[in-house]
């Protein structure tokens, strides 16, 4: 790569690899004005001080960018942001001796679109060098670290001891892994200096031979020492068979990633008493899964150990003051950092992305993962980047929404308004997933809410069981590793209690297949079309020694006498790709939240083809070994003795719904607690 030089010092630091990431945008989304159709890419430099003495950054010394300042360039909108020592808390970073730094921004218009060419100057007397912005053929697409224990299996563990990392390679050569190389914090608590710690070239690859072929994917596990909760650059070394050494990047938060369930804002007030202090209702959440909140501190629940410890929901909220929250005692308990909101919107004027990246900018020392609330498809990827663990909300039926429902032409000409393609979920899904890579994502579902729908009284003012269904599993089957309901209130579960066994359902089902959701990455989407007409849609998730295949129907049709989406029972037969170290003997069969079953199938030249009756959507799994479907009936019953045990099942039971009903009237001065 280029060397830059600091010629008042004489010191130079190498532009040791680049990262860049081409926007994109779904064809498929329809709005009311036409979106902007420039794409740019997002861009991280990996600047090594190539030197035997430390390099000063100072945010008073000139980095330009084809002349330009990163703030000058934001400020034109050319940039939508922008993470430079220009912008760094600190008023200066001292980079040792080979040590890396990290420069990212977020282009905005087309001058900064992959393909493109720029000049960087370090200092106002450096050397100009030529960075080329190519759109790469091989990429990171997925890294996830994981805790551990001696099995493989996911644990609680605050520090992750393996990781797993998922390449893409588009390339028409054939290249192979040769090393991990992982670049961790120089000390101290600076997130902007690297040293390397860790060069690993002993991993299991997936396939086996270590060797990805033209146009395939791949990648590998590999096991370490516990990992600091910080950022880190990742360096994935691959090599051709000229044996030329190329080198994939990436900078991402070090987290240990765990299927969270959040039910949304769990914490209200009931009559002067916090809903979470109320044990018919968090005892319905338990009984859900649900293990995560909108939850800071609530009197009566935080504060109160053996409350807290029974019925455990993790935090999602602001957490400013670290010096509480960022603790071993608390780690445990905090799913993400998110309090901006929905800065697309920002009530009203719309949070300019590099203000976005200010209001982050605290979090960047800690131990907490950040994450922000994206809206709208058309415009978010300006915001890529911006956080840890960033997520979407979208809702496909009688919600308020971003797209204009009135502009899909779906089905034979028809056009509603009252809700929009359930299939989109996924659009968006890939949208978010590909623009954030190889950092994780999470989305929000629809599930109950009291508040939607008082425009159309024929409508029903929240998801049937179908549509809830099909939205859920759209987002999963393309991989989210978190999936958040909006919104699981105490008011909205009583005000549509055949909710609740939907999604205690499908929360069952994410929590049979989590392992292969966080160890895996987004493999196939294929849609299917009869006469014309959307008819099916395929998604898989590819994980090394497994595979979660999810059938779609889209043939479903809009009924005008009550507003909703019929699904009816349909025959499928489709056929699936599997990864190459999938191929040959492997085990497939079919799972729902009653069990594992078996499926017809068959199994030829990389390939599985599907038989079965579908409604809403069908779930499979291709594994290698043949313990996975013994582990997966093992996980559903633990599921189903963890709902029978809790002894409340207002779902199924009239006298526990009508006893959770009554807490919404009950008067908190001479209630008892259980």
């Amino acid at each position: 790569m280029a060397t830059a030089w600091f010629p008042q010092t004489g010191q130079c630091q190498d532009i040791a690899g680049i990262n860049v990431t081409p926007h994109n945008q779904s064809s498929v989304m329809r709005w009311r004005r036409p979106p902007a159709s420039e794409l740019a890419a997002r861009v991280e430099l990996f600047l090594h001080n190539g030197s035997s003495v430390p390099i000063r950054l100072r945010k008073s010394d000139l980095l330009l960018f084809d002349d330009k300042s990163p703030q000058e360039l934001v400020d034109s909108s050319s940039w939508a942001w922008h993470d430079s020592p220009h912008s760094w808390l600190q008023s200066g970073v001292e980079l040792p001796p080979d040590c890396l730094t990290v420069i990212a921004f977020n282009g905005q218009s087309a001058a900064w679109a992959a393909g493109t060419q720029h000049t960087v100057q370090f200092g106002e007397q450096g050397t100009k060098q030529i960075v080329a912005l190519d759109a790469p053929t091989t990429w990171l697409s997925a890294v996830t670290f994981l805790a551990t224990n001696t099995d493989g299996h996911p644990t609680q563990a605050i520090y992750p001891n393996q990781m797993v990392v998922h390449v893409n390679h588009t390339g028409a050569n054939s290249i192979k892994f040769k090393s991990l190389r992982l670049w961790l914090p120089d000390g101290g608590e600076d997130p902007h200096v690297f040293r390397l710690a860790h060069e690993l070239d002993q991993f299991t690859c997936f396939p086996t031979d270590a060797t990805l072929h033209a146009d395939s994917r791949g990648g590998f596990v590999v096991n370490c020492d516990p990992l600091p909760r910080s950022y880190a650059v990742v360096e994935v070394q691959m090599v051709s068979g000229d044996d030329e050494v190329e080198s994939l990047w990436g900078c991402l938060k070090i987290k240990p990633e765990v299927f969270d369930i959040s039910g949304g804002w769990i914490a209200s007030d009931i009559n002067g008493r916090n809903s979470l202090t109320i044990d018919e209702y968090v005892l319905t959440l338990s009984k859900m899964h649900v293990n995560t909140g909108q939850v800071e501190e609530v009197p009566g629940y935080t504060d109160n150990q053996e409350r807290y410890n029974r019925f455990p929901f993790k935090r999602f909220n602001r957490m400013q003051d670290l010096s509480r929250y960022d603790t071993e005692e608390l780690l445990p308990t905090i799913h993400a950092v998110e309090f901006i909101g929905e800065p697309q919107y920002g009530g009203g004027r719309p949070i300019p992305p590099q203000e976005v990246w200010q209001m982050l900018a605290p979090y960047q020392a800690s131990r907490l993962p950040t994450s922000v609330t994206l809206s709208e498809e058309r415009t978010w990827r300006y915001y890529a980047g911006l956080s840890d663990y960033p997520h979407y909300d979208a809702y496909r039926v009688i919600a308020p929404a971003a797209d204009s429902w009135t502009n899909y032409d779906r089905w034979d000409g028809e056009r509603i308004r009252w809700g929009a393609p359930l299939e989109t979920i996924g659009d968006m899904t890939r949208s978010l997933r590909e623009l954030s890579r190889p950092r994780p994502i999470a989305y929000w579902s629809q599930g109950a809410h009291d508040g939607w729908g008082s425009l159309f009284s024929s409508r029903r003012r929240s998801p049937t069981p179908d549509e809830l269904q099909a939205q859920a599993w759209h987002g999963l089957s393309n991989r989210v590793t978190s999936l958040y309901w909006f919104n699981l209130s105490l008011k909205s579960v009583v005000k549509f209690p055949d909710l609740i066994e939907p999604i205690t359902r499908v929360n069952r089902e994410i929590r049979m297949v989590d392992e292969i959701l966080l160890a895996g990455d987004a493999f196939e989407h294929r849609r299917i079309e009869k006469d014309g007409k959307p008819d099916w849609e395929i998604n898989s998730v590819v994980a090394p020694n497994a595979a979660l295949l999810v059938i779609h129907d889209v043939g479903y049709a809009p009924d005008p006498t009550d507003n909703t989406f019929h699904f009816e029972n349909r025959k499928a037969e489709l056929q699936f790709n599997l990864p190459s170290w999938l191929s040959g003997t492997v085990n497939v069969f079919a799972l729902d939240a009653d069990g594992v079953h078996d499926v017809e199938h068959s199994v030829d030249d990389g390939k599985v083809t599907i038989r079965d009756e579908v409604h809403v959507a069908g779930i499979y799994i291709v594994a290698q070994e043949s313990e996975l479907r013994s582990r997966i009936a093992d996980e559903h019953a633990a599921l189903i003795r963890h709902e029978r045990e809790l002894g409340f099942d207002p779902a199924n039971d009239e006298a526990d719904l009508a006893q959770l009903r009554s807490t919404l009237n009950s008067n908190p001065s001479t209630d008892q607690a259980k």
